[in-house]
């Protein structure tokens, strides 16, 4: 199969996706007693695993390992955790030219305590919210068919300026996705209702979609949601995804995994997954499907990266080879 890199875009821009990087190294605790205490009490886990952490980082990733031409606009430190990020970025193939080392700044941190079906996370953001407007230039956005933002609440610096941001890229024929990942203080504001009208795309799970819609419920949420954004795609963890747009709705099952190691970045491959198919203008569902494929498949292997699935195994699950 040739890859259909087209969708409704011009195919002539220099990059199919460009995010803001949230760069950043997790450190995953899991098994055993992961749920600490205090009073200098002592707990063994299982094991432990460093690797490249970040929403935008893994969703980079796995974008550029389906062919996607990839760049992370970023910063890391000029440490060994930076280090790691580059070599991580540059060997799934991203472009990492628009990553600057800063010498004044600790590379981000996330410590992860993962149970296998669940996660608790502590955070040092460090370089995650390095980034300031200065460092996004709109000829650099302007050369990129679809922007995908993540990691919304965590990167305060940027934060104020994503609607000049995504003008910009919508002035050059671009598209833009948020995953708005969790909000740490749970005001789930923060210039995000004045956004989302911006947005072509958005992909929260269940619990996101509730809290950015102010509802109790996921079909509240979706109600309320469809009424701001032409696409609306809830990730729904074992059981799928749904995929709402004006006139159509589908709901696509996840992909079963033999054996699940942890799901950390679980949710950004299906981001990646899902915007493969978009940007080829394949059908919603199908574009789901394969979103659901990249976030299932991930779960075989620890950290954000190693089990994330490349285009050549891609095209064989989905029948186009």
């Amino acid at each position: 199969m040739t890859s259909l890199v087209g969708g409704g875009n011009d195919t002539d821009k220099k990059y199919d996706v460009i995010t803001i990087g949230d760069c950043c190294v997790d450190l995953i605790l899991s098994g055993g007693s992961v749920v600490p205490e205090f009073g200098q009490k002592e707990k063994i886990v299982d094991n432990y695993f460093l690797e490249m952490g970040g929403s935008c980082t893994i969703f980079a990733c796995q974008a550029a390992k389906l062919g996607l031409k990839t760049a992370v606009i970023g910063r890391v430190g000029d440490d060994p955790f930076g280090n790691l990020i580059l070599h991580r970025l540059s060997g799934a193939g991203v472009d990492t030219s628009h990553v600057a080392r800063d010498k004044n700044v600790k590379t981000g941190i996330t410590v992860v305590m993962n149970t296998g079906s669940d996660r608790a996370m502590l955070t040092f953001t460090g370089t995650i919210d390095a980034i300031g407007r200065e460092d996004v230039p709109d000829d650099l956005l302007a050369s990129t068919r679809h922007l995908h933002v993540g990691s919304y609440f965590l990167m305060d610096r940027i934060r104020p300026h994503y609607p000049s941001i995504v003008a910009a890229v919508k002035a050059g024929g671009g598209t833009v996705s948020l995953d708005t990942n969790w909000d740490p203080a749970e005001r789930w504001d923060g210039g995000l209702k004045a956004l989302l009208p911006l947005i072509d795309v958005l992909m929260p799970n269940e619990n996101e979609a509730m809290a950015i819609a102010g509802t109790t419920t996921v079909d509240a949420a979706i109600t309320t949601l469809r009424k701001v954004l032409p696409l609306l795609v809830v990730k729904r963890g074992k059981e799928g995804a749904t995929v709402h747009a004006k006139g159509e709705d589908h709901a696509v099952p996840a992909t079963k995994v033999k054996t699940i190691v942890d799901t950390v970045g679980s949710g950004d491959s299906f981001d990646a997954g899902f915007l493969y198919g978009y940007l080829n203008a394949m059908p919603l569902v199908e574009c789901a499907r394969i979103g659901s494929i990249c976030g299932s498949i991930k779960t075989r292997a620890a950290g954000g990266i190693a089990g994330q699935i490349g285009l050549a195994e891609l095209e064989m699950l989905i029948g186009k080879k």
